[in-house]
């Protein structure tokens, strides 16, 4: 079972890197603006006072210093709570290596923000969402690192449903907001599957290898 979960990993991993070249092709190609004008629609369509300072507040989560703080809250917790070390590796690596594959990758696709509709100001350029990346890598990789120190499947469940919500809230901020296309977005969370299923694979391998040591050696 244990060989089955590393491949797996890797396999998911290839994956979101295949459906992360189709969307970037079709971006070059000028054939997803349908997709993207008809989601900006849909979410510009409830725009109010209260969901501006709702989708503000969570665009806020998702920001640099917003997930440094998390990050660090984490760490604290995995180490002084639950005794983790090696995950420590893993959790700063995740976050480390999500950023620097998302500046490489706005450099490398130079896609230009949106410029019309904007509620907030933001810099640089659009695909993929860095805050899409972000939040992807840091909420997947706290779900995977809890997932095992919780025993009931209604408390995984929660997990799994928080994670998901913090990801997709602060996602859809960025598109009511104006800052993003929803392509963007969708490009952001499999770059960032990519490279997070690539980072558990490893340590699961690393894990294991390990393992199988100490046993050869009793």
């Amino acid at each position: 079972m244990t060989g089955i979960r590393i491949t797996s990993g890797i396999i998911v991993s290839l994956l979101c890197a295949v459906g992360f070249g189709a969307i970037a092709l079709l971006i070059g190609d000028q054939r997803i603006e349908g997709f993207d004008n008809a989601v900006i629609s849909f979410v510009r369509g409830v725009e109010s006072d209260g969901w501006t300072k709702v989708f503000v507040f969570f665009t806020w989560m998702g920001s640099g210093l917003c997930a440094g703080i998390i990050s660090l809250a984490a760490m604290v917790f995995l180490y002084a709570v639950l005794g983790h070390r090696k995950e420590l590796i893993l959790l700063a690596s995740v976050g480390a290596g999500s950023w620097i594959l998302n500046e490489t990758l706005k450099a490398i696709f130079e896609r230009a923000r949106p410029t019309v509709n904007r509620i907030v100001e933001a810099v640089g350029y659009s695909f993929p969402s860095g805050h899409s990346m972000g939040a992807f890598s840091l909420y997947g990789i706290l779900a995977f690192l809890l997932w095992k120190h919780i025993r009931f499947v209604s408390g995984r469940i929660l997990l799994l449903v928080v994670s998901g919500f913090f990801i997709l809230m602060i996602s859809v901020s960025r598109i009511y907001l104006g800052v993003h296309y929803p392509s963007d977005i969708a490009g952001g969370y499999l770059a960032s599957g990519c490279w997070v299923f690539a980072a558990i694979w490893v340590y699961q391998k690393t894990v294991a290898s390990k393992q199988a040591a100490g046993e050869s050696r009793k």
